[in-house]
């Protein structure tokens, strides 16, 4: 059984042990090392991970089946003032990938967006990431794309997705 329980402070080491096995899987091919390492420190070093943790306005969420830990979630309720709520993070260890994991998580976020009153849920999905097939599949549509200036003279070139909540 997969369970969500809200992330605590002491949880910043394993998000990062996460994203530290994830982000070479996933980006590995579509960024350069250095890009990479800058975005690793940019949004998850112990600094970045305690701000983002501290000012509330990401929720983290540790997400496990029984006692085993299989990945995070950072979201936003209310992103940009409107009835959405944004999965900035959702990052799960590659070994749970094609059991189903993914679509159960994203549905416990759609059940916390809905208690939230949002009507969607969106997303940032890298344009090269495999990921993007499996944002289609359980029903979220491209409705942007956009380019967003990291610094270094790096960019994330994304797609905005956007899935609809039935209440």
């Amino acid at each position: 059984m997969i369970t969500i329980s809200e992330a605590k402070i002491s949880d910043i080491k394993l998000i990062q042990n996460i994203v530290h096995i994830t982000w070479p899987i996933t980006y590995g091919e579509i960024l350069s090392k250095e890009q990479l390492d800058y975005m690793l420190d940019l949004f998850y070093s112990d600094e970045a991970l305690t701000d983002q943790y501290n000012k509330k306005e990401q929720l983290f969420y540790m997400i496990y089946e029984g006692e085993t830990n299989l990945g995070f979630i950072g979201i936003e309720h209310n992103y940009n003032g409107e009835t959405l709520t944004k999965i900035h993070k959702i990052y799960l260890l590659p070994e749970t990938q094609g059991k189903g994991i993914g679509k159960k998580v994203i549905d416990e976020i759609g059940k916390l967006a809905s208690d939230n009153n949002s009507t969607a849920l969106i997303l940032n999905v890298n344009r090269f990431n495999s990921a993007l097939g499996f944002y289609k599949k359980i029903g979220f549509e491209v409705v942007d794309e956009v380019n967003i200036d990291i610094g270094k003279g790096y960019l994330m070139e994304d797609y905005v997705m956007e899935k609809k909540i039935i209440h």
